[in-house]
Protein backbone atom coordinates (compact mmCIF):
# COMPACT_ATOMS: atom_id res chain seq x y z
CA UNK A 1 0.00 0.00 0.00
CA UNK A 2 1.40 3.38 -0.99
CA UNK A 3 1.53 6.10 1.63
CA UNK A 4 -0.44 9.16 0.64
CA UNK A 5 0.51 12.71 1.50
CA UNK A 6 -1.69 15.78 1.67
CA UNK A 7 -0.04 16.99 -1.55
CA UNK A 8 -1.20 13.85 -3.34
CA UNK A 9 -4.73 14.32 -2.04
CA UNK A 10 -5.25 17.91 -3.12
CA UNK A 11 -3.78 20.98 -4.73
CA UNK A 12 -1.12 23.20 -3.17
CA UNK A 13 -3.67 25.79 -1.97
CA UNK A 14 -5.65 23.09 -0.15
CA UNK A 15 -2.47 21.75 1.45
CA UNK A 16 -1.40 25.23 2.59
CA UNK A 17 -4.86 25.93 4.02
CA UNK A 18 -4.86 22.62 5.89
CA UNK A 19 -1.37 23.20 7.28
CA UNK A 20 -2.29 26.77 8.26
CA UNK A 21 -5.29 25.52 10.23
CA UNK A 22 -3.07 22.98 11.99
CA UNK A 23 -0.38 25.51 12.95
CA UNK A 24 -0.49 26.79 16.51
CA UNK A 25 1.59 28.03 19.40
CA UNK A 26 2.33 25.31 21.93
CA UNK A 27 4.41 25.25 25.10
CA UNK A 28 7.82 23.75 24.35
CA UNK A 29 7.50 21.55 27.43
CA UNK A 30 4.55 19.75 25.79
CA UNK A 31 6.82 18.64 22.95
CA UNK A 32 9.47 16.98 25.13
CA UNK A 33 8.42 13.43 24.25
CA UNK A 34 8.68 14.19 20.52
CA UNK A 35 11.99 16.00 21.04
CA UNK A 36 13.40 13.01 22.96
CA UNK A 37 12.39 10.70 20.09
CA UNK A 38 14.13 12.94 17.55
CA UNK A 39 10.88 13.90 15.83
CA UNK A 40 11.12 17.67 16.26
CA UNK A 41 12.52 19.73 13.38
CA UNK A 42 13.84 23.24 13.93
CA UNK A 43 12.87 25.92 11.39
CA UNK A 44 14.83 29.18 11.48
CA UNK A 45 12.92 32.44 11.95
CA UNK A 46 14.17 33.56 8.54
CA UNK A 47 11.92 30.93 6.88
CA UNK A 48 8.16 30.71 6.54
CA UNK A 49 7.09 27.76 8.71
CA UNK A 50 4.22 26.89 6.36
CA UNK A 51 6.51 26.98 3.32
CA UNK A 52 8.85 24.51 5.02
CA UNK A 53 5.90 22.27 5.94
CA UNK A 54 4.66 22.38 2.33
CA UNK A 55 8.14 21.55 1.06
CA UNK A 56 8.35 18.57 3.41
CA UNK A 57 4.87 17.43 2.38
CA UNK A 58 5.88 17.67 -1.29
CA UNK A 59 9.10 15.73 -0.55
CA UNK A 60 11.20 18.44 -2.22
CA UNK A 61 14.52 16.97 -1.13
CA UNK A 62 16.64 19.49 -3.01
CA UNK A 63 15.15 22.47 -1.16
CA UNK A 64 15.23 20.66 2.19
CA UNK A 65 18.90 19.78 1.70
CA UNK A 66 19.70 23.42 0.89
CA UNK A 67 18.01 24.61 4.08
CA UNK A 68 19.76 21.90 6.08
CA UNK A 69 23.18 22.86 4.67
CA UNK A 70 22.44 26.48 5.63
CA UNK A 71 21.36 25.31 9.11
CA UNK A 72 17.92 26.82 8.61
CA UNK A 73 16.18 23.45 9.06
CA UNK A 74 17.33 20.52 11.17
CA UNK A 75 17.63 19.23 14.70
CA UNK A 76 16.72 21.64 17.47
CA UNK A 77 20.07 22.76 18.93
CA UNK A 78 20.45 21.52 22.52
CA UNK A 79 21.16 25.00 23.89
CA UNK A 80 18.05 26.39 22.23
CA UNK A 81 15.91 23.51 23.50
CA UNK A 82 17.26 24.05 27.00
CA UNK A 83 16.62 27.80 26.78
CA UNK A 84 13.03 27.26 25.65
CA UNK A 85 12.51 24.76 28.47
CA UNK A 86 13.96 27.04 31.16
CA UNK A 87 11.99 30.06 29.89
CA UNK A 88 8.78 28.01 29.71
CA UNK A 89 8.56 29.29 26.13
CA UNK A 90 5.95 28.57 23.51
CA UNK A 91 6.84 27.81 19.91
CA UNK A 92 4.94 27.79 16.65
CA UNK A 93 4.38 24.19 15.59
CA UNK A 94 2.86 22.23 12.74
CA UNK A 95 2.79 18.46 12.31
CA UNK A 96 3.89 16.81 9.08
CA UNK A 97 3.87 13.25 10.38
CA UNK A 98 6.04 11.88 11.76
CA UNK A 99 7.71 15.27 12.24
CA UNK A 100 6.76 18.26 14.38
CA UNK A 101 8.18 21.42 12.83
CA UNK A 102 8.86 24.19 15.36
CA UNK A 103 9.85 27.82 15.13
CA UNK A 104 10.59 30.43 17.76
CA UNK A 105 7.29 32.17 18.49
CA UNK A 106 8.78 35.66 18.75
CA UNK A 107 8.72 36.04 14.98
CA UNK A 108 6.59 34.23 12.46
CA UNK A 109 6.77 34.90 8.73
Amino acid sequence: MERTTPMADGNADDVRSKLNLETARIPWKELQTYFARGHVVYVARSLDLLAVAETLTADDRSQLETWMKNREVGDVPADLAHGWYEADASVWAVVVAPWVLVQDSETRN
